[in-house]
């Protein structure tokens, strides 16, 4: 085992992912609830007891439920949120003794969990922001992004050499136009600050991708696609669109609102990709 993830819930209904590791077990957001966690883990080989931290993006109530307080509390798991969400944490929390479980970042690297380090990346989504991570260890990484209105320089620049690409590519354009939304909602949505489309998921996987081939570099094992619209996407649309990439086509995973991934690392590497291109988009 080195760096593996799962991703247990990705959608505007919750999102969650459990990253294994030789020293611990640790959440990506935690936007279901315990209990639905604990079912979700079935079968993985991981419980809710072996958890002991959690990394938030963000503090939507999609990100963190406040359910998880008291189990943090009982079970004695770290909280990492930035700086400036720390009061915002313990106002959702209505419970003083979360404060004992908190650790701040900044937009220096952190440690998780031991032999782990964790490298937040700032990214634009409403008026607090969001945090991407790239988690780093025992000769893996992991990138993680998800609910950015656009791609920002740095995350490209971070998002490479990873064994685990996992990337927002939350809506349609036709289709988030023709919806029944109100107009602040798209314009929330697209404008920047929202979420990204498919196209704009795919363009900035092309860029990631092209960077680690000039610089002769692997590319990810997966690449998982997060939080996709339920009203406003369609699995077929994702996967007809970035299979146009042969170089995307086998590493695809599409994550769900409401089953997990496999768990995914380099260790499950798929085939060669022309190999593989026949097999799966055949």
């Amino acid at each position: 085992m080195s760096l593996e993830l799962c991703v247990l819930a990705s959608g505007s209904s919750g999102n969650c992912s459990v990253v294994r590791t030789p020293t611990g077990v640790m959440l990506l957001d935690a936007g279901i609830g315990p209990r639905l966690v604990s079912r979700r883990l079935t079968g993985t080989g991981v419980q809710v007891s072996d958890v002991s931290a959690i990394c938030l993006t963000h503090l939507d109530s999609d990100h963190f439920a406040p359910v998880w307080v008291n189990h943090i509390i009982r079970l004695g798991i770290a909280v990492h949120c930035h700086v400036r969400c720390v009061d915002t944490l313990m106002e959702i929390a209505e419970n003083r003794l979360l404060a004992s479980f908190i650790r701040p970042f900044d937009n220096s690297r952190f440690t998780p969990l031991p032999e782990i380090t964790a490298t937040p990346i700032a990214l634009a989504h409403d008026e607090e922001g969001c945090h991407a991570f790239v988690l780093e260890g025992f000769g893996q990484r992991l990138g993680y992004a998800t609910d950015l209105g656009h791609v920002p320089d740095p995350l490209v620049e971070h998002f490479i050499d990873l064994d685990v690409l996992a990337l927002e590519s939350n809506y349609d354009p036709l289709m988030q136009e023709r919806s029944p939304r109100p107009i602040f909602l798209k314009r929330r949505i697209t404008g920047g600050r929202g979420h990204l489309s498919n196209q704009q998921a795919l363009d900035a996987i092309r860029r990631m991708l092209d960077r680690a081939e000039r610089r002769a570099m692997p590319l990810p094992a997966h690449i998982v696609l997060l939080h996709r619209s339920r009203q406003c996407n369609c699995p077929k649309l994702v996967r007809e669109l970035f299979s146009k990439d042969h170089r995307i086509a086998p590493r695809l995973v599409l994550a769900e609102a409401f089953s997990r991934s496999e768990w995914l690392s380099a260790a499950n590497r798929p085939i060669a990709a022309g190999e593989q291109l026949a097999l799966s988009w055949g």
